[in-house]
């Protein structure tokens, strides 16, 4: 290690040009040398004067050093300097290293020196490993566009070190903080953009935790004496001037440029100053700038990764521009400039929004010699409403997104959509799947739409590759969050009752919050006081009024009164969420529980009170679901009702107030209360038309009992799917018969076809598809297909899609066929089941965005299935077209 070091240059001495060092001789006494960051002799060169000092005078030196604490509350160089080992003056940053060498070596040797600061010099940066840079400024949150900004530079450089794993090489993820806005960076700021970074897996090789990096230091408020010595290295070699202008000239200046409808910009007044002028005003103390002087007739083009070729007239763009403020602060271009050629940089992925520093930082590094590094501007995101993405829209900050419940992995998957694809119709990657898969070359150049619910669809596609066990932490502290459950509580009652509400949420959840906020949802109670509360024409007052309701709750209410309704039990509150395999249950379809259990009780329960009441289906389960949790739809009411006695046990861990808990007897009072409202011409179901006969019905209902009676020993009886079906109507979806016109591969995912298609509107919908592996073109044009039409239009890989073409698919999806349609069947007409009114008004077509937002094409695919013949079936029920029975050659596969 050398003799003497730089440990600290003092940055009040910025404003009066002049930097302070302390260094000590091989005797270790210490040294305070104090020089000037603007000398008019060589580069670097010094007048200095060097005093002998004690350690108390070195200690106040110290005491000028700006202290910049990283997430202790300690500055860098105090954290260094607690290690045993650490010796005053020990402590040095390699490019202020380099820069000091320059500063002792002879003339002869200069040009060999300054060039050893630019680590890319005479390389030629395409073939070298990839050194990425963020650059954040402090001066706010990490927000969307930022976040995007550093994973795109993240992907290529984690993608670099894989391809250049077998050699020594310097690839690096650079984490750089560009604090030189004084006024408006902040401390806060940087721990926040850290903690975003931190939390979205977009760990850096090098940054500003890292004093002893061999680029360091990484704040740009660390690293002024070495832009003073490089703005000086430009003034000698002519490339740089001191300008002496007022603010008040300045403005005189720009007024008059705007009158002669000149774009304003510096005239060059000191440009050319007598040298003689200039050293006068200097020796007066005149305040002044440094500023770049841009060569005549220059021109600077680049190739941009995303932009193509751009170039600029620089003479006539920008004019000499500031390097230096008269405080001896560098300006924003210069640090950048500086920053990126000094640390080996050799691509910049960034917003287009600074296409046009590239102007002045390519002028500064073609001045000093450093190679460029390859750019890539990438578009803006925007908001649904096509304007530039701000708070107005909502979320923008990565932190919000965090305290939504989203995870990282899905959100990076996301950002990573914004702007790129990989050629396919692939939207859900996993981390290692992105690095592998990311090319700047695919960076699209359209603006980018931010979708909140697509990023909530990416976001559920990732949690349905999670078990429920590696979610519970993550709903946990949401419930936490949300104040659903108490911090200090029991451990073993919040587990499992944070474990409970993931499972019932599971295959509903779309971000982590969902768990959280559907556990307050079950452990409410929001049956309306009396019947009149009910609103008009909802399908719980039409429900009541049917008259199946009033006799079924009372049943429920005699039965808890008595003791024969059952409750859960209270030493196995988990029953239910668990299969006999003691495996979690995630699935609403499927009851838990052995023999004895909570589960199999209630259900045994219901079965009773259907053959009571003689009810089945829809008209036994919604009024019991309205009477026991006040909903009309939702999860397994054995699920509900376990968590809610989690919830109201000895004990508890839930915070009853915030969660809204209504334990169940008083369920049950409100429940005879309501049930007291409800006029009496209500209390009885009402006869159909044509009932009357009811000998006949009962000669029916009697040979269909002797009939069950008589082939139960060997054939039972097959249940009818809909029978335990509680979720939106088949009628919701708006399937029609559509013809296909036109298939042509998408120019940017390989495996993406578009597709004109007719579906009997006044102009043919596009669609974008996956089926380009699994046929041509020519399969697929002039065809007839089903087309699910209320679906919200929204981009795939940039394409407007609006709508999805039904298809027949095997079990594990490697066979993929479109849905074959009678050919007498018309174009726009819409598809219909057996058992259900598409005519009426309960049977139109949800809107487009209910049927995104609840979900309910999701709701209705696990009963869309193809029969063992082909037949596409709801619920064991096909699908129609006036034309008759549509087919598939696929059998016993699934319709999406």
């Amino acid at each position: 290690m050398a003799s003497t070091a730089l440990l600290y240059a003092c940055s009040s001495a910025l404003t009066s040009g002049v930097s302070a060092f302390v260094t000590r001789t091989p005797h270790g006494r210490a040294i305070i040398t104090t020089t000037n960051l603007l000398p008019s002799s060589t580069f670097l060169s010094t007048t200095s004067k060097t005093t002998p000092t004690n350690d108390a005078a070195t200690a106040a030196i110290q005491g000028l050093r700006r202290r910049r604490p990283r997430k202790s509350s300690d500055s860098l160089a105090a954290l260094v300097a607690k290690d045993p080992h650490f010796k005053q003056g020990a402590l040095l940053m390699s490019t202020t290293d380099q820069t000091e060498g320059v500063a002792a070596s002879s003339s002869s040797d200069d040009m060999d020196e300054f060039y050893k600061l630019f680590p890319n010099k005479g390389k030629n940066v395409m073939e070298l490993p990839p050194r990425m840079r963020f650059a954040p400024s402090p001066t706010g949150s990490l927000h969307v566009g930022g976040a995007r900004t550093a994973l795109y530079n993240w992907l290529v450089a984690k993608k670099g070190q894989l391809d250049f794993a077998s050699i020594d090489h310097e690839g690096a993820f650079v984490l750089r903080v560009e604090d030189t806005d004084l006024a408006r960076s902040t401390k806060e700021s940087e721990q926040s953009v850290i903690a975003d970074l931190e939390w979205l897996g977009l760990t850096w090789d090098e940054g500003p935790d890292m004093p002893l990096a061999k680029y360091g230091p990484y704040r740009q408020s660390e690293r002024s004496a070495l832009y003073s010595k490089i703005a000086q290295r430009l003034i000698n070699e002519g490339k740089a001037y001191p300008c002496f202008c007022t603010p008040e000239e300045l403005d005189v200046m720009k007024a008059k440029m705007e009158a002669e409808g000149i774009p304003p910009r510096y005239d060059g007044t000191w440009r050319d100053a007598d040298p003689k002028v200039v050293a006068q005003k200097m020796a007066e103390g005149v305040p002044y700038t440094v500023r770049f002087k841009v060569p005549p007739g220059s021109r600077i083009v680049i190739d941009d990764a995303v932009r193509g070729t751009v170039s600029w007239d620089a003479e006539a763009t920008v004019g000499d521009f500031i390097l230096l403020r008269s405080s001896g602060v560098p300006v924003y271009n210069f640090c950048v400039a500086v920053d990126d050629s000094t640390m080996g940089i050799t691509t910049v992925i960034r917003a287009e929004e600074h296409l046009t520093n590239t102007l002045r930082q390519a002028l500064i590094l073609d001045a000093l010699g450093a190679p460029r590094p390859r750019y890539a501007h990438c578009s803006l995101i925007l908001g649904e409403d096509k304007q530039k993405l701000s708070k107005r829209h909502g979320a923008t900050s990565c932190n919000q997104f965090r305290l939504d419940g989203f995870l990282p992995d899905a959100m990076i998957n996301y950002l990573a959509l914004l702007g790129w694809n990989d050629g396919t119709d692939n939207e859900i990657f996993t981390r290692d799947e992105l690095i592998e898969a990311f090319d700047i070359d695919r960076i699209v150049k359209s603006p980018s739409v931010f979708d909140m619910d697509k990023l909530k669809w990416v976001n559920a596609q990732h949690l349905k590759q999670l078990t429920v066990e590696e979610i519970t932490g993550l709903v946990q502290e949401q419930m936490e969050y949300l104040n659903v459950i108490n911090k200090d509580g029991d451990a073993v009652k919040t587990r499992d009752f944070v474990f409970a509400s993931t499972a019932l949420a599971k295959q509903m959840m779309e971000t982590l919050r969902d768990a959280a906020t559907n556990a307050k949802t079950v452990l409410g109670y929001n049956l309306p006081a009396t019947f009149a509360d009910l609103e008009d024409g909802s399908e719980a007052k039409e429900m009541v009024i049917q008259g199946n309701f009033y006799g079924i709750a009372m049943k429920i209410i005699e039965m808890y009164e008595n003791g024969s309704f059952p409750i859960p039990d209270a030493n196995n509150l988990l029953a239910a969420f668990m299969d006999s395999s003691n495996n979690v249950i995630t699935e609403d379809t499927v009851i838990g529980g052995e023999e004895g259990s909570y589960p199999v009780a209630y259900k045994a329960t219901m079965k009773a009170i259907a053959k009571e009441m003689k009810v089945k289906g829809k008209n036994l389960f919604h009024p019991v679901r309205l009477a026991l949790t006040g909903e009309m739809s939702g999860q397994d009411v054995t699920k509900q009702l376990s968590l809610l006695a989690m919830a109201t046990q000895e004990g508890s861990i839930v915070n009853s107030e915030a969660a809204g808990v209504v334990p169940f007897d008083v369920r049950i009072q409100n429940l005879k209360s309501f049930c007291e409202s409800i006029p009496e011409e209500f209390h009885a179901p009402k006869q159909a038309e044509g009932s009357d006969d009811k000998s006949s019905d009962s000669k029916t209902n009697s040979k269909k009992e002797a009939t069950t009676k008589d082939i139960a020993p060997s054939a039972p009886v097959v249940a009818d799917p809909l029978d335990g079906y509680d979720g939106p109507p088949i009628t919701a979806l708006d399937i029609r018969v559509g013809r296909i016109n036109k298939v042509w591969v998408h120019e940017e995912a390989d495996k993406l076809y578009c597709e004109e298609i007719d579906v009997g509107e006044a102009e043919p919908r596009t669609i974008a598809s996956g089926l380009r592996p699994f046929m041509s073109p020519e399969d697929m044009e002039g065809r007839m297909v089903l087309v699910l039409c209320n679906l919200k239009e929204r981009k795939l890989a940039g394409f407007p899609s609006h709508g999805m073409v039904l298809c027949a698919s095997n079990q594990d999806h490697t066979e993929v066929k479109l849905v074959s349609v009678p050919v007498e069947a018309k174009v726009g007409e819409r598809v219909t089941v057996p058992g259900f009114d598409f005519e009426g008004e309960e049977g139109q077509p949800y809107a487009e965005n209910k049927v995104g937002k609840k979900k309910v094409f999701e709701k209705l695919a696990p009963f869309l299935k193809t029969s063992e013949y082909g037949v596409p079936e709801f619920a064991g029920r096909p699908l129609l077209t006036s034309a008759g029975v549509c087919t598939s050659p696929i059998g016993e596969g699934s319709v999406a």
